[in-house]
């Protein structure tokens, strides 16, 4: 919406949160203006977030301060992940997850830095993206937010000695959630059930529950053989239901070793019916004295977790529309993305309306769209002001809300 005249009230509270972290005043303009562009510009790249506003410099002054400007990123982000223990619904707490999975965020061009050709499975195609590994938690509330990220880059593009594996990347994030001791059981998707992943979780003393391939071998009555065929032979008779909600699928679990895997883990296999000819998700678990439910449900969090994120992330936020060739500027950029995101999800699912947001939250669009809504009031003052104090002329207005 062209024309926005001043920060919308969850940026002006992100300034008093987080405006120390920044030298001077242009910066802390600048901030303000990227934030308030990823939650309300139809475009947010550098360009069209700089188009939204009435009065502003020059888009290379925003360019500069997201690329060069000095300000450290990582203070931001535990700024970020401090505020959010204020509130109870976004608190860790132990009955929380730790999910963990990558995404892809799609470019237009092969000039940005770290971009490369990868395989998209929703799209079924290869595309030039970037490949993120992010860390998300799920509060006791069901809340999710991200934790921290790192960005993979080909063997190809980065020095021999620099080159770190999807592996690598993930053990570096698990670390970095044990050392910021944030709580809760981890869970992913069956391209990190590794034994490499398993026996460094399980060496950290924390639990997970993963998915795991079918074709993956396991020791199970006395012999190897793949998972799926373990599912085979499971009778009919041994599988139990469960109930999850309106779900009820059936069941198999027994403790079992794998090879490589330094400790035991519980298999759990699951049918949609009682007489299902295949499974439809086998699971792994530390855990081996857990519960049914207790497995499903920490599972089911990974959708919550990371899916959620990354639609919200993409579809509202602009997580991947930012098209800076600066490595840096696309760090800074989804930092800021993660920051706008837990500006917004704060506010969602309240006993009582923000006073900004006017009515009950429940999605990230909604807030998004709130605060476009904020936006509105004040920049009509704004306008009724220059006409009668000012006595400016339609067309001049006009012409500085950039609406001729």
């Amino acid at each position: 919406m062209p024309g926005i005249i001043s920060w919308p009230t969850v940026v002006e509270d992100a300034l008093r949160a987080y405006g120390d972290l920044f030298a001077n005043e242009p910066e802390r303009r600048h901030f303000a203006e990227y934030l308030t562009g990823l939650l309300v510009a139809q475009r947010k790249t550098v360009s069209g977030i700089n188009a939204e506003f009435a009065v502003t410099t020059d888009p290379s002054c925003l360019n500069r301060w997201i690329t060069e400007v000095a300000w450290d990123v990582q203070a931001l982000n535990e700024r970020r992940l401090a505020e959010l223990q204020r509130d109870p619904s976004t608190r860790y707490a132990a009955q929380g997850v730790i999910a963990l999975d990558n995404t892809l965020l799609a470019h237009d061009g092969t000039l940005i830095e770290d971009v490369g050709w990868f395989w998209d499975h929703a799209e079924a195609k290869h595309r030039i993206a970037h490949d993120y590994l992010i860390a998300n938690s799920v509060c006791a509330s069901g809340k999710p937010d991200p934790l921290d990220f790192r960005r993979f880059r080909k063997e190809a593009a980065c020095p021999s000695a620099e080159f770190k594996d999807h592996t690598t990347l993930f053990t570096e994030l698990i670390d970095w959630v044990c050392a910021h001791e944030i709580p809760g059981e981890f869970t992913f998707d069956c391209y990190f059930t590794s034994a490499t992943i398993l026996n460094h979780l399980h060496a950290k003393r924390r639990g997970y529950v993963g998915d795991l391939k079918f074709n993956r071998k396991v020791a199970f009555a006395g012999r190897v053989w793949k998972a799926a065929e373990v599912a085979a032979s499971i009778p009919v008779e041994a599988r139990k239901a469960v109930q999850l909600g309106e779900e009820q699928p059936w069941y198999f679990t027994k403790t079992i070793r794998i090879p490589t895997v330094d400790h035991p883990v519980r298999l759990v296999i699951l049918w949609d019916r009682k007489n299902g000819a295949e499974p439809v998700k086998m699971l792994l678990t530390n855990k081996t004295f857990w519960e049914i439910t207790r497995i499903l449900r920490v599972y089911r969090k990974r959708w919550t977790g990371t899916e959620t994120f990354h639609r919200d992330g993409k579809q509202h936020l602009g997580m991947g529309d930012c098209q800076l060739r600066s490595g840096e500027g696309q760090t800074r950029h989804l930092y800021l993305v993660l920051l706008a995101h837990s500006l917004l999800v704060t506010a969602l699912r309240q006993g009582r309306a923000c006073e900004w947001a006017r009515t009950t939250l429940t999605t990230i669009g909604e807030a998004c769209r709130a605060v476009l809504r904020d936006t509105l009031p004040r920049t009509l003052t704004w306008a009724m002001e220059r006409a009668t104090v000012d006595a400016w002329t339609t067309p001049r207005i006009c012409q500085v809300l950039q609406l001729t």
